[in-house]
């Protein structure tokens, strides 16, 4: 299969946020605009996430979700606060083609069993974010935004959720989230060599190279990155011209 290029659209209040590390959110423009962009500029498919997931926010999210199916025709995942398979089905309908599930998929594993059995595996996306952990020798596993660890090693972790029915992993890199210094390699080896389900690797893209390496090196079926595309410094376009030239499939037009 072609490698996938993802941007990804982190939402707080109806806006578009990007911060470094999960932190110091700054506004990066407006989703249904942006959204129209990357469709029209080669991505492959959108990654929406609400970052503040609060109640009043859902209806905002919904709304927008709405808006953002009906001017793209490439598929959209959607994460953010969900937590039962209500919340599932409420985004499918709304006009997702995948949910995310990340914190809740901790909590209540159960829950990714369930909603693959209701919507499909090819509709259930679990979000790991995973820090390496200099005393253990180790990824471990955050939840709530990268603001809670589970002490969960991330290398058990991915291979369970395969069990549980996912289709997909999202796979982040809280170390290397938004430095724009590549993506961590090493994990990406690691959890490739352990599932057969696609990975994404979001966290670290700055470079055209950096794409290239976590095709691959790591052997990821997919990349996602937001600021280096949202600040313009990478086109989709000249992105996907370049790993071609590498020898990496990718769909181009």
């Amino acid at each position: 299969m072609p490698k996938r290029i993802i941007p990804c659209l982190d939402i707080k209040e109806g806006r578009v946020v990007k911060g470094v590390q999960f932190a110091n959110l700054k506004d990066a423009g407006d989703p249904v605009e942006l959204a129209v962009f990357y469709d029209r500029a080669g991505a492959d498919e959108l990654v929406l996430l609400d970052v503040a997931a609060t109640p009043a926010g859902r209806e905002t999210m919904i709304r927008m979700l709405g808006k953002v199916a009906e001017k793209v025709s490439i598929p959209l995942t959607v994460g953010g606060g969900v937590g039962t398979a209500e919340d599932m089905r409420t985004f499918l309908e709304a006009g997702a083609d995948k949910v995310s599930l990340a914190t809740a998929a901790v909590r209540d594993p159960a829950l990714v069993v369930e909603g693959a059995r209701l919507f499909g595996s090819s509709s259930i996306v679990v979000a790991v974010d995973a820090c390496w952990v200099e005393d253990k020798c180790d990824w471990e596993v955050y939840i709530q935004g990268g603001k809670k660890a589970t002490g969960l090693p991330a290398l058990d972790w991915i291979p369970h959720i395969e069990r549980l029915g996912a289709g997909e992993i999202l796979l982040t890199s809280m170390n290397a989230d938004g430095g724009r210094g590549g993506f961590d390699i090493p994990l990406y080896e690691a959890v490739t060599e352990r599932v057969n389900i696609p990975v994404i690797a979001s966290g670290g893209a700055g470079t055209m190279e950096h794409f290239a390496r976590v095709f691959m090196e790591g052997r990821v079926d997919a990349a996602l990155a937001a600021s280096v595309f949202h600040y313009r410094h990478l086109e989709i376009s000249e992105l996907k011209k370049y790993l071609q030239q590498q020898g990496v499939e990718v769909r181009m037009g």
